[in-house]
């Protein structure tokens, strides 16, 4: 599976963005997709993931604020931001696992940069 993500920009606090992510390659439908962001100098964390049902997951500093989303019909998982803030400011990676239970991602997207500005 192929991963190429996109939708990153600048925006100001409290501004809207939405990530995609198309996938090329494989059944996309059945695996499931997350999206990552990473800081330099800190870890990658992931920040909301979804499974091949609709399944959701969001860590506790998006919740409310980032909804994950997936149309099968065109290959695409997205990342719908809301309410940014600075400290949102990463670069946003892509990402898909066969299962929903499995805790490594095998497939993943370069990078889109997200730039939250005060």
């Amino acid at each position: 599976v192929q991963l190429q993500a996109s939708g990153g920009g600048l925006v100001q606090a409290g501004g809207s963005l939405r990530l995609s992510c198309a996938a090329s390659g494989g059944t996309f439908s059945s695996y499931s997709g997350g999206w990552f962001r990473q800081v330099p100098g800190k870890e990658r964390e992931l920040v909301a993931a979804i499974s091949s049902r609709g399944s959701t997951y969001y860590a506790d500093s998006v919740k409310g604020r980032f909804t994950i989303s997936r149309d099968n019909s065109k290959n695409t998982v997205y990342l719908q931001m809301n309410s940014l803030k600075p400290e949102d400011t990463a670069v946003y990676y892509c990402a898909a696992k066969n299962y929903w239970y499995e805790s490594r991602y095998l497939y993943w997207g370069q990078g889109t940069l997200v730039t939250v500005s005060s």
